[in-house]
């Protein structure tokens, strides 16, 4: 089954009882017994499962190729969930330019209860093996990540992984199901912040996360019943409804985002372009092995915040917004915005300066998003 078939169909039943084409909202907290433990179809209470919920955990499962899948509340539910099959004085390594949220988490909530975390340059795996302790549990990479776009070869990290009895995770918002799948190459857990291109329309909030591993997903199952932070079933329906086009959306953002490279490339006030399509983008061989296509994400460098704030003042089709993967176009500053929680001395270390620039590119006229960044440009 090709991928655009697949994001219809893949996973995606009809309603037993009616024959429903789309997804019934299942707007309901518990279900009806008709004996004592006798559940209807496997349904007691919507904190356990939902089937409006358990529609969308099937369509995450079959598009990353995988046998089980949940859906969370938020992206940072999600990696919260994941973060919690470890113990104190576990140790789990991360890419060192990670998201601002994910950075937040780790560092302020979990390690508060023991979890103990490392920040490394995963775009080298050998930094990854030198960083593994004998308490070491898990590795967890964004690739590309979040902002600078930076790629780890995530074949080699499912290997590394293996030989040490880690469990790998790989955060795969960026690139979506439709164009990466970790599982594939060996990952045990893909994760997602839905509110991004699987939603695609910025009107849900959500995290998703497939696994083909059985025993993890035991786990994971047990995790989301304790804790609760489980996506309502409207939000399940949205997120439903907004996969379907994901194809579509990210062929179009694919055909922009070329057209929108060249243009930052070739423009004085634009210091430096970020985004794996380029050439000579490190580990850019590494990213097109492992990739089918690319990410809507652009991060370019202009001289300053003072330049920033011009820029995005004087652009039409770009929403001054946090967030990416929406249908508009959304342009931010970084170290200002997605990721402030992260302190300044380590933004200025992994090179997320404060005339950083990051736009998601929608699926907006090509032409005009390309022409409205340039004459933005070219007031500075």
């Amino acid at each position: 089954m090709n991928k655009k078939t697949k994001l219809i169909h893949g996973g995606h039943t009809t309603d037993d009882y009616t024959g429903a084409v789309t997804t019934p909202i299942y707007q309901t907290s518990t279900y009806l017994q008709d004996d004592i433990g006798d559940l209807c179809q496997g349904y007691e209470y919507s904190r356990t499962a939902n089937p409006t919920r358990s529609s969308v955990e099937s369509v995450i499962a079959a598009l990353e190729n995988g046998k089980h899948g949940f859906a969370f509340s938020s992206g940072v539910a999600a990696i919260s969930a994941v973060v919690m099959l470890f113990d104190k004085g576990d140790h789990i390594i991360l890419n060192s330019d990670v998201y601002g949220g994910t950075y937040r988490a780790l560092t302020k909530v979990f390690t508060r209860f023991g979890i103990e975390v490392d920040f490394v340059d995963t775009t080298n795996t050998d930094s990854i093996v030198q960083a593994i302790r004998p308490t070491t549990k898990m590795l967890f990479i964004e690739t590309p990540s979040n902002p600078l776009l930076r790629v780890t070869d995530i074949k080699k990290s499912a290997e590394i992984a293996k030989e040490h009895g880690l469990i790998s995770v790989v955060d795969n918002t960026f690139m979506t199901p439709y164009y990466q799948n970790p599982l594939d190459l060996g990952i045990d857990i893909v994760l997602h912040s839905a509110t991004k291109y699987l939603g695609g329309h910025s009107d849900v909030v959500a995290g998703l996360v497939a696994t083909s591993d059985d025993k993890l997903a035991e786990r994971l199952a047990f995790i989301s019943n304790s804790t609760g932070g489980i996506l309502g079933p409207q939000d399940s329906y949205l997120l439903v409804r907004g996969i379907k086009t994901l194809g579509l959306r990210m062929e179009q953002i694919n055909r922009s985002v070329i057209e929108i490279i060249k243009m930052l490339q070739a423009h004085p006030a634009v210091q430096q372009v970020f985004h794996p399509s380029i050439e000579s983008h490190l580990n850019h061989d590494v990213h097109m092995a492992q990739a089918d296509g690319h990410t809507g994400v652009i991060a370019f460098e202009v001289e300053d915040t003072e330049s920033a704030k011009q820029l995005i003042k004087a652009t039409s089709y770009y929403t001054l917004a946090e967030s990416l993967g929406a249908v508009e176009s959304l342009i931010s500053v970084p170290a200002l915005m997605t990721h402030a929680s992260i302190p300044a001395d380590i933004r200025a270390k992994e090179g997320i300066t404060d005339g950083l620039v990051r736009i998601s590119v929608g699926i907006e006229d090509t032409e005009d998003l390309v022409d409205d960044l340039k004459q933005a440009l070219d007031t500075l």
